[in-house]
């Protein structure tokens, strides 16, 4: 009975303090949402051509080797 006990009090503790520190945050506001969600857009459009443009040189270059080697 005395495990139950001290069960309740740790979660109660738990959620108090969680309570506490969710009263602590500060959310972004919308428009700082919308920004950070283009920069990743763009970055993400911008790394994918990159590897895209890198895949291709590198099977052209296997693509020397392989007419060099036979």
């Amino acid at each position: 009975m005395a495990s139950i006990s001290g069960t309740f009090s740790r979660m109660r503790s738990f959620l108090t303090e969680t309570r506490s520190e969710m009263r602590k945050v500060t959310f972004p506001s919308r428009e700082e949402v919308v920004g950070t969600t283009v920069v990743v857009l763009v970055a993400s459009v911008i790394f994918a051509i990159f590897l895209w443009l890198a895949d291709l040189v590198i099977l052209w270059v296997f693509e020397k080797i392989y007419q060099v080697i036979g």
